[in-house]
Formats: structure tokens, C-alpha cells, sequence
């Protein structure tokens, strides 16, 4: 599966869109082994594939205000490096760090170049901030759910960005209303702010609101899925659930000339944080770390420091969304220590160890599965060379064309490169098959350009399960590889053969340039893959 020039995980042979944006999404959600609710489509749309959740970012100057930081030119830089996590609407609030009345504020639909011209980030003074960019899960894909939420509380406005979806968002809700407090939206992440407004009963305030203590009984409330970014004032909170499901991790502004120092020995003009790290360096800021499941991690102009972690249940492992690594992420962001393009390479390579083959050459789905084809190369020894070529400028095609044209819609995004190609034997690598209606045209496309075998790897294991922490995936209907095995899915598409990495592999491959194995600091979710929630079946989470 491809990711399209917009940034969402499309499959490429759609003949409708490219890039199909949910009007409202219920994702799917496991309720027995064999039977899920189904997820709402938008209506005369096709979402055709996976599609990620959300982005959040934050970002802090140190020292005395003003700062000479563009804290809003950061954070929109931010938010761009995190488009490929959603597009259809982006968020920035920003604070003077003096009041607790007021927030600059500025959000939008559509992609975030669109949103934040030169106009409306002069118009976000101040020394600290968040943004958020999005993709529906929860709720509609209207303005009035657009992020950073800021609702007014007793003790001054408070800004929140959310990642994930909140898995007992009914009984959530419930207590909210019961509190009397009106809920605007649909939105979990609403009902997040909400819940942070009241302090809880055996917390004492009267110095001010503890508002480490209130989200820590968030917390307790609300096993996952969640990354947040609070802002109040003069402090952003950066908060994991104690599953550690959804990525965020901490950066460090350094000085422009501070070049390839150690990262401890440089100076600190401000601090970031992000759902990933790859927008860190053209904002001239350094990875440090990853915020540890369920630690909340206060920012101020003096720097940052962890308040509290929550612990999860010992009987439970850290449930971390694998499918970051398999796609959802960008390559050059770090997850555990490692570059996601390093674990991509190394699936590439377990999979060439499960499913070797004697070909010609080894390629890949350009840009998805080019990692993964990479280490396949290298671990069989087969040449690696480029059999696509990818349209970059293919957007939604409104009128439809007719059914021989549609029939060949892959071909509108990708040509195949011939002299490559012909008298062939191929071994084609993607990341993943979510319905099938991909593979398919591009193996045609091939065989038209005079390859005489086209062999399929997946580098990751077949898809099964709806996930509902926040990745909208079909529903187990739509997914191919409830309908076909392996063998029945390659004559289905015409290729020679087809082959997935197993779930062993997959965890094997991930973990192994990791820096650290401490079974309590690791694990995964593989709900997806096989069915087994971290948190249990949804009418153990009070659905």
C-alpha cells in the first residue's frame, strides 16, 4: 500500500480517489471473534486503505520573554512534518506565558500550508504553544472538532491536542454530562479538556490548581489510547498512556551553530515535543528522548522535568501500536532508540529469511515498501532495482471514467519502467495488503511491460482485526485476508506467488536494532494482526 502525494495511506489502484477524506468515521471496533460493528463510510466516497490518526506538537522557549523563538513558525514546522498523520484539519494555540485569560488561536480544514500563511502566524504571538493536525476517528471532520481544543476553566484557559482514541469513551462521557458540564462535539478529546477542568475530591488546590494531580486521575480513568499536549499559561504537559500506545517524544532546541555536539552538552533555547521526531531538525531541534508510557512530563522556561507515572496493571505489557513501524510513521523518525527505515530494513530482511525465492530482481511499491524491498535484497542476494515509477501530482479524479480506463486505474499513478522489466522474474515487496485492490492492476501493469513472473512479498503480517485506538482499518468484511489465504490471494491477483512476514517476524525484525529489551519497558499491540487488545474486548471497557 502507497502513500499518495497527500500523505494518506491509500491503495493505489483506486479508481475513485486518491486521497478519500471521511465526512464522519465510527472506527470499526471488535466486539466477538467473529463479528465487529462496522465502520460509517463517508457518504459517495471510497477510503480504500489504512488511514493514520493524529498529530500533535508543542514546543517551549527557555529563558526570560519574549523570546527570540518563532514558537508559531516552529510549530506550524512542526505540524508539516507530521501531515503524513492526518489532513483534514491542523490546529496551532499559542501563549504569552502571562495570562491565563487568553490564547492566540488559529485553526482550519484542509492541509496546513493552506491554514497557516505568513498573516496568521504573525497573528500567533507568544513563548509557548501546541498544534495538532488530524485525520477523524471519533468524531465528524467538521470545524467545530478541529484541535487544539481550549475550554475556559476556573483557574484560566487550558489548550489540549490528543492523539488516539479514547477506548471507554461512553462511560467517559456519561460521568461528564452527569457533572452537568455540556459537551459541544462528539469529540473523546473534548471530553479530555472536560475532565481536566474539575479537580478531583482527594486533591487539595488552594494554592492553585494541581493540574499534574488532575491529569494523573485522567489517567486512572482512562486506560488508552492517548498522547496528549496540555497547555496552561506558562507549562505544557506532555502525557502517555500508561500502555505507551501512541508515539511522543521529547526534543531539544539548540543553538543554530551548535552543529553534531553531544546533545547534554548543549544549550537549551527551548524544548519540543512531538508525536514524532522527524520534524526536529529543521526546526534546528535535537531528539533527546521518548516520553515513557504513562509519564507525565511538565515544560517550563526552565526546562522540563517528569511529575508523575502512572502505572499500568502489572499483569499488562507495554502495547505500543506496531503498525508505526510498518507504515503509519515517517523513516527517519525514532522509535525506541531506532530509526523506523532501520526496522522497515530489517522486516525486509526476516522476510527474505521466511519466504527466500530464485529471481531476477527485487523492487518495491514505491515509496511504502521501498525499505523493506532493501533488506530483502540484501539478505537474498538478489539485485535491487526500481520497476515503478510514481506519478506525483495524481489528485481525486471527479469524473469518472469509463470501465476499461478504470479498470487500468493503477496505471494513472504508476508507470512501469520496461527496460527493467522485460523478460523478468520479480520479486515485488509492499508493506502491507489491506483489501486487495491494488496489487492486482500493478501486477497487470507489469506483465504488460514484459515481466514473466511477478512474485508478491508482504512485509508484514496479514491485517484481520479493526483496531479502535485510533487507526480507522476496515472492517474484518472488507479486509482481504479474512476471504483468501496466501495461495488463493496470489491466483486472485495473478501474481506467481505470495507471501507474508509472520507476526513472529515482524516482532523479531522491530526489535532488533533496539537499544533497549527490558521486557517491561517493551511490547506491542498486534490487535490488528491477531485479535489480542491490550486493554480487553470493549464490553470489558465499559462500551
Amino acid at each position: 500500500m502507497a502513500q499518495s502525494e497527500c500523505g494518506n495511506f491509500c491503495d493505489a489502484g483506486s479508481a475513485e480517489s486518491c486521497c478519500s477524506r471521511a465526512t464522519e468515521t465510527v472506527v470499526a471496533r471488535k466486539v466477538f471473534p467473529d463479528k465487529i460493528y462496522k465502520s460509517v463510510q463517508p457518504k459517495g466516497d471510497h477510503v480504500t486503505g489504512m488511514t493514520c490518526e493524529c498529530g500533535v506538537f508543542g514546543a517551549i522557549a527557555c529563558g526570560d520573554y519574549p523570546t527570540q523563538l518563532d514558537i508559531a513558525q516552529m510549530i506550524c514546522l512542526g505540524l508539516v512534518a507530521l501531515q503524513h498523520r492526518g489532513q483534514e484539519s491542523a490546529g496551532i494555540v499559542t501563549s504569552l506565558g502571562k495570562s491565563s485569560k487568553n490564547f492566540g488561536v488559529h485553526k482550519g480544514m484542509g492541509m496546513i500550508n493552506n491554514i497557516f500563511n505568513d498573516e496568521a502566524i504573525r497573528k500567533l504571538k507568544g513563548n509557548l504553544g501546541i498544534g495538532h493536525t488530524r485525520y477523524s476517528t471519533a468524531a465528524a471532520s467538521e470545524v467545530v472538532n478541529c484541535q487544539p481544543f481550549v475550554v475556559h476553566t476556573a483557574h484560566g484557559a487550558l489548550a489540549i491536542a490528543h492523539n488516539g482514541e479514547l477506548v471507554n469513551c461512553e462511560s467517559l462521557r456519561r460521568e461528564v454530562l452527569e457533572r452537568g458540564v455540556g459537551l459541544s462535539t462528539h469529540s473523546d478529546s473534548e471530553l479530555i479538556a472536560q475532565s481536566l477542568c474539575c479537580a478531583p475530591e482527594d486533591v487539595s488546590e488552594h494554592d492553585g490548581p494541581n493540574w499534574p494531580a488532575r491529569i494523573r486521575h485522567f489517567m486512572t480513568l482512562a486506560p488508552l489510547s492517548y498522547s496528549l499536549v496540555v497547555m496552561h499559561k506558562d507549562k505544557i504537559y506532555a502525557v502517555r498512556d500508561s500502555y505507551g500506545n501512541r508515539p511522543l517524544c521529547l526534543g531539544k532546541i539548540v543553538p543554530f551553530d551548535a552543529g553534531h555536539a553531544n546533545i547534554e552538552d548543549q544549550l537549551a533555547e527551548g524544548w519540543v515535543v512531538s508525536s514524532e521526531s522527524c520534524g526536529f531538525l529543521s526546526i534546528g531541534a535535537r531528539y533527546v528522548r521518548e516520553v515513557e508510557p504513562g509519564e507525565i512530563i511538565e515544560l517550563s522556561r526552565n526546562g522540563y522535568r517528569t511529575v508523575d507515572i502512572v502505572e499500568r496493571p502489572d499483569y499488562k505489557r507495554m502495547a505500543f501500536c506496531i503498525f508505526e513501524y510498518v507504515y503509519f510513521a515517517r523513516s527517519d523518525s525514532m522509535f525506541e532508540g531506532q530509526m523506523v527505515y532501520s526496522a522497515r530494513l530489517q522486516c525486509g530482511r526476516q522476510l527474505a529469511r521466511e519466504s527466500p525465492l530464485d529471481a531476477d530482481l527485487v523492487s518495491s511499491v514505491p515509496e511504502s515498501g521501498t525499505a523493506a524491498a532493501h533488506g530483502y535484497a540484501r539478505e537474498s542476494g538478489l539485485n535491487f532495482g526500481e520497476v515503478l515509477c510514481k506519478n506525483r501530482y495524481v489528485g481525486r479524479t471527479f469524473i469518472q471514467p469509463s470501465t476499461r480506463l478504470r479498470q487500468l486505474g493503477v496505471a494513472k499513478k504508476f508507470g512501469a519502467l520496461a527496460q527493467n522489466v522485460e523478460g523478468k522474474r520479480i520479486v515485488l515487496v509492499d508493506d502491507s495488503i489491506v483489501r486487495g485492490n491494488t496489487i492486482g492492476p500493478i501486477i497487470k501493469l507489469l506483465r504488460d511491460a514484459g515481466a514473466i513472473e511477478v512474485h508478491i512479498r508482504i512485509a508484514s503480517p496479514p491485517l484481520q482485526y479493526p483496531c479502535y485506538m485510533g487507526i480507522n482499518i476496515p472492517t474484518r468484511e472488507e479486509l482481504i485476508a479474512n476471504k483468501l489465504n496466501a495461495t488463493q490471494l496470489a491466483n486472485h491477483v495473478g501474481a506467481d506467488s505470495l507471501a507474508y512476514l509472520s507476526v513472529e517476524g515482524l516482532i523479531k525484525a522491530v526489535q532488533m536494532n533496539k537499544t533497549h529489551v527490558n521486557p517491561i519497558k517493551s511490547g506491542y499491540c498486534t490487535a490488528c494482526l491477531t485479535g489480542e487488545y491490550p486493554g480487553g474486548l470493549p464490553e470489558e471497557l465499559s462500551w
